[in-house]
């Protein structure tokens, strides 16, 4: 009896594995998502890159499930109004089915020349801005039509940039992100 009761005391002696504050790590995409046709709420699918290792122990492994949700999906403007889109990470899954909730918030994403990149303040991914695309439309197309008429063509140039829209934020499958634990996580 003596050695039970010493077993559970040194047990409850033992720090509790714990995913540190200021942990990073990379996530990759299973499912696309875009601003094009996400909807707040939608579901979001992802797998760890990397794994995360405290004290030389594997907490969670890499290719380790991790699901998020949409918390916010904006279009592009036509003119202005860049498009934004919110991850809010929620689990993991680990491979022996527990299942963690968490809730790091995003530090940067794999852009691929595409220009969008992490807003901080708001935990979102936001497209580029495209004022000088949007005046280069109009520029060119008043040039093109200097010869009929400078106002025409820069009408023509108008309404293609009131026309069409900016870039949308397009997280494809295998594009990566990485997010930063604000607290520690309980992983036992």
């Amino acid at each position: 009896m003596r050695f039970l009761t010493l077993v559970f005391c040194a047990a409850a002696l033992l720090p509790a594995a714990e995913i540190p504050q200021g942990a990073h790590v990379l996530l990759r995409m299973v499912n696309s998502v875009s601003t094009r046709t996400a909807r707040d709420g939608d579901r979001i699918y992802m797998r760890t890159a990397s794994p995360i290792v405290v004290k030389g122990q594997v907490l969670v492994p890499a290719d380790s499930y991790a699901e998020g949700v949409v918390a916010r999906s904006l279009r592009s403007g036509r003119l202005k109004g860049r498009a934004e889109l919110a991850i809010r990470v929620e689990n993991l899954m680990l491979p022996n089915g527990k299942t963690i909730g968490v809730a790091p918030r995003l530090s940067t994403v794999d852009s691929e020349g595409t220009g969008q990149n992490v807003d901080e303040k708001e935990n979102g991914i936001k497209q580029a801005a495209t004022k000088g695309q949007d005046a280069g439309k109009i520029g060119v197309r008043g040039a093109e039509g200097a010869g009929i008429g400078a106002g025409i063509g820069g009408a023509v140039g108008l309404a293609t940039a009131l026309v069409t829209r900016g870039p949308e934020v397009d997280l494809r499958p295998g594009a990566t992100f990485d997010v930063v634990f604000d607290r520690a996580v309980p992983v036992d």
